[in-house]
């Protein structure tokens, strides 16, 4: 399965404006886009530079390879989403005890 992978600049300025840690590489898959802070890459692969016909998100340099990759993600900003996802189950399991309780 060919892989590509990539940096997103716009993520990298977004970061450096609003102070944040998003990941800022992504790997592309035909069925999927991962992203990350670190990639590892387990075989050959090759890098590409391509200005007249870049990726479809606009990249003009990626890395290509069949090989299999470990996208490593940040381990604070997954710890941040996580606490972001538990945030919001609350909020909704709150608004479904509301309701609840008001249809009884």
């Amino acid at each position: 399965m060919k892989t590509k992978i990539h940096i997103n600049q716009h993520v990298i300025k977004s970061n450096h404006k609003n102070n944040k840690r998003d990941p800022v590489i992504t790997v592309k898959t035909y069925n999927s886009n991962n992203y990350g802070h670190q990639v590892e890459i387990l075989g050959p692969s090759k890098v590409i530079y391509s200005p007249d016909k870049p990726l479809s998100c606009g990249a003009k340099v990626w890395i290509e390879t069949d090989s299999k990759v470990i996208v490593i993600p940040d381990i604070p900003y997954r710890e941040r989403k996580e606490k972001k996802n538990e945030q919001v189950w609350k909020n909704r399991m709150v608004t479904l005890c509301y309701i609840r309780s008001n249809q009884w």
